[in-house]
């Protein structure tokens, strides 16, 4: 199994702070339960610039700046939730690195159309990882926050699977954007691609 370099674990680091800033910005809150953002597209970047172990590491390290930041002060309720919800969750959205061949091969053979659909698979499958710990959190710890008479589990459905709907559309469309007329974003260089280079700069 190969080792995780240095550069990979700067990187990991340096994502990690970037989607940190990117979660402070506003995003768009649909209720109090439900706020959009596209601070996941750091680690997604991450997950396909070198795979599965460096991007549930950045995830990893995302969770912890939130907790030692204080921007996850108010949002923990225990420290298994705590848990779940900022180590295990955001270190998941790294699921998204298992199509780090699929995408890197799209762009080998410069097919933009197959590069879009498995960004938008990754994205999905990051997002789904991430979202069902939510979810599992929601409706254990935070179920008493549903309105009267609405089951805890599809009040942390509902409110959990509309933010992961609206987070994964946001960052698949800003990823398709980004790599698909970027390409070199996620090109590391231990990973050039000759041909598709020269036709792309």
């Amino acid at each position: 199994m190969k080792k995780i370099g240095l550069i990979a674990l700067i990187e990991a680091a340096f994502f990690a702070a970037m989607a940190l800033v990117l979660d402070l910005l506003p995003s768009l809150q649909l209720s109090p339960s439900i706020s959009i953002s596209f601070a996941m597209v750091p680690i997604f970047i991450i997950a396909f610039r070198w795979g599965f172990k460096v991007s549930f590491i950045s995830g990893f390290l995302w969770g912890l700046l939130q907790i030692v930041t204080g921007d996850a002060a108010g949002s923990i309720l225990h420290p298994l939730q705590g848990f779940l919800e900022y180590f295990v969750a955001f270190a998941f959205i790294g699921f998204a690195g298992l199509f780090y061949q699929p995408i890197h091969s799209a762009i080998k053979e410069q097919k933009k159309l197959l590069l879009s659909v498995w960004i938008i698979v990754a994205v999905f499958v990051g997002s789904l990882a991430r979202y069902f710990w939510h979810f599992l959190a929601g409706f254990i710890f935070w179920g008493h926050y549903a309105p009267e008479g609405v089951n805890a589990v599809l009040f942390s459905l509902v409110a959990n699977g509309t933010t992961m709907l609206g987070a994964f559309a946001l960052c698949s469309v800003v990823l398709v954007f980004l790599v698909g007329t970027a390409p070199r974003l996620i090109r590391r260089s231990d990973s050039a691609y000759p041909a598709a280079n020269k036709k792309a700069s």
